[in-house]
């Protein structure tokens, strides 16, 4: 589809709640943002969505063209998408349906789409079904985050909540199997280790530099949380060594490294919490701008 074709539908789409006219008038239609794979760019297109079993489901048809679309390569690389829907935006989880699952749900998008059977029947390549999972806020994260500790409180949360998740499907896989890991297994590990990286890059170049300025005394422990983060970004690398080569990762292995780095990233969170969370509690998120006449 030609970019400026898409380009229109996007600008249409963000200005009118979602409806849009054309082709795609009266039709299921939503707005999914991948990072590049190669260029780590942003980069938006309209597709259709069906929902079955409760599941909102993209398909990456390219209309039957021989080749993978260029959005289904992205989120195989980068798993963590953003989703418009309506007036709606949210992150989700990009996974790939596999086996009996990936038939079962195309049966059912054919029969709410029936296009997608011409498609599938003009292509060689079996076309991918994609499972856009939203996140579920887990218990217990602040309900309203009013303060750079609530902020906090709130990647932690999901942190642990994703690496729980991970490391259930991985011990659900029985013992000695050297495949058949699959594509679910791959992507939640892959958008755990993403969200691991871009909390602690954040904390490394924007959190820490301030609180050492406004808290000298912590000097001390903002030194070891940064040794810390270098710690577990080691096991982070090995852990995507293993997923890198999936297809004949041995489960046991994937398994004792996701538990070593469940029980070093939990202890320093807890670390974290315990030292950081009184001087963050005073600081407002999102941060309040000065207004006029009140100085810089």
């Amino acid at each position: 589809m030609p970019m400026s074709f898409n380009l229109n539908v996007i600008e249409e789409f963000r200005a009118n709640d979602g409806r849009v006219g054309g082709p795609f008038e009266g039709g299921d239609l939503l707005l999914l943002t991948t990072t590049g794979a190669h260029s780590g760019r942003p980069h938006t297109v309209p597709l259709g969505y069906v929902r079955s079993e409760g599941l909102l489901l993209v398909i990456a048809s390219a209309a039957g063209a021989p080749e993978h679309p260029q959005w289904y390569r992205n989120l195989l690389a980068h798993p963590v998408v953003g989703v418009e829907l309506g007036t709606e935006t949210f992150d989700a989880i990009a996974v790939p349906a596999e086996g009996p699952c990936r038939e079962r749900l195309f049966a059912a998008v054919v029969r709410r789409a029936p296009g997608y059977g011409d498609y599938q029947a003009h292509t060689e390549r079996e076309l991918p079904v994609v499972v856009l999972e939203r996140p579920e806020a887990p218990p217990g994260h602040p309900r309203d985050v009013r303060s750079l500790a609530d902020k906090l409180l709130e990647a932690h949360s999901w942190l642990r909540a994703q690496l729980r998740h991970v490391r259930a499907e991985a011990h659900a896989h029985s013992p000695g199997r050297p495949a058949g890991l699959g594509l679910q297994l791959r992507q939640h590990c892959l958008a755990f280790c993403e969200g691991l990286t871009h909390h602690h890059t954040g904390e490394d170049s924007a959190i820490f530099p301030a609180l050492a300025r406004s808290h000298p005394e912590l000097a001390g422990v903002l030194e070891r949380l940064g040794e810390q983060h270098r710690a577990i970004g080691r096991i982070k690398e090995e852990l995507l060594a293993l997923l890198a080569g999936i297809e004949v990762t041995e489960p046991d292995r994937l398994r004792s490294e996701l538990d070593r780095m469940s029980a070093e990233l939990e202890a320093h969170l807890a670390h974290e919490e315990a030292e950081l969370l009184p001087a963050l509690a005073g600081i407002p998120f999102p941060p309040v701008r000065p207004g006029p006449g009140t100085g810089r």
